[in-house]
């Protein structure tokens, strides 16, 4: 049997390949490369480039590649595009979700492991965020996301459909092996754009809002390293086949930093001390988001690399490596 992977090109996609692979699993990618990047697919995966929307070619992949479980990360990620786009991300997120699910479905496919986010709690003012609190996004990202992750209860209810949510934090850092990390020129995470502007990449960086209720008056967000993450999947993916209930899990490492905080690590690491310019609060982000991790915990997963200076080093060497490259 083997693991369909979409969005398998992509920043977390790609590292989530690389455990699979690492893991002795068989694995087959669905991307677009839409922002995902052919250079990233080892040798050992199968790479189909198509829409995870269109529910024909997913079908014929389950059947032709004997997939037992799909991992989702095929998906629109930016709040601010969410808000001035939102019909493209319901598209993106939701409808083409729902497609994947459908096909999954009749073709016997036992597990199915979805990236979300903790956007869906929106405001949530508690300090630490439990799977249990009510979920209230302030913006479209959030709801296309709980908007699948009903559709997946719902399927599981009818249909038998096994899943894990995992609900991302702010994702960051690359794999430490220098496999993968986030190659997207214009991605719009705080660690890569900093990295940028340290590498002179970008002229200045922008920080949105200095007035938010915390202690520097900047939002504040729990960073979860990348490969730490594609283990939490993997954990939940394990969780499923042994027989464990239907799950939500918070992906963080229950505590923050805010925007000014890594700001600063990030010149401290790279030496450079580059341009910040201030402007108003972007639409659609909460002040703060720090995870309650307990459950992801319980499933034996434990956090390698719960160092955000050890984060931003990889950033930065990652984006070292990307100009290496386009300049050879």
């Amino acid at each position: 049997m083997a693991v369909l992977v979409t969005g398998g090109a992509g920043y977390i996609g790609s590292h989530m390949v690389l455990e699979l692979i690492d893991a002795g699993e068989k694995v087959v990618i669905l991307d677009d490369l839409s922002t995902g990047f052919r250079s990233t697919v080892p040798s050992e995966a199968v790479l189909v480039v198509g829409d995870v929307g269109d529910q024909d070619l997913a079908s014929r992949i389950i059947a032709e590649h004997e997939i037992d479980s799909i991992m989702h990360f095929a998906a629109k990620i930016v709040v601010p595009e969410s808000v001035a786009d939102p019909l493209t991300y319901y598209f993106n997120n939701t409808v083409k979700t729902r497609a994947l699910i459908e096909a999954a479905v009749p073709n016997g496919v036992k597990n199915f492991v979805f990236s979300s986010t903790a956007a869906v709690y929106g405001n949530a003012e508690a300090p630490l965020l439990s799977e249990d609190i009510p979920t209230s996004p302030i913006n479209p990202y959030g709801r296309s996301k709980l908007a699948s992750e009903w559709m997946l209860e719902d399927a599981s209810r009818a249909h038998g459909l096994r899943y894990a949510i995992l609900r991302y934090f702010n994702v960051a850092g690359a794999d430490p092996q220098g496999r993968s990390g986030q190659s997207t020129p214009q991605a719009t995470h705080l660690i890569k754009v900093a990295a940028q502007a340290a590498l002179g990449q970008r002229p200045y960086l922008d920080v949105f809002g200095t007035d938010y209720p915390t202690e520097d008056g900047t939002c504040v967000r729990d960073y979860i390293q990348v490969n730490d993450l594609a283990r939490a999947h993997l954990a939940a993916l394990h969780h499923l086949r042994h027989g464990g209930d239907c799950i939500t899990m918070n992906c963080g490492y229950g505590h923050g930093a805010s925007v000014l905080n890594v700001i600063n690590l990030v010149k401290k690491v790279s030496g450079v001390d580059f341009e910040v310019r201030y402007s108003p609060r972007r639409a659609g982000d909460p002040a703060r988001l720090i995870a309650k991790v307990n459950r992801i915990r319980s499933l034996g997963w434990e956090p390698r690399h719960d160092n955000l200076e050890e984060i931003v080093d990889q950033a930065l060497r990652w984006e070292r490596a990307l100009a290496e490259r386009k300049a050879a």
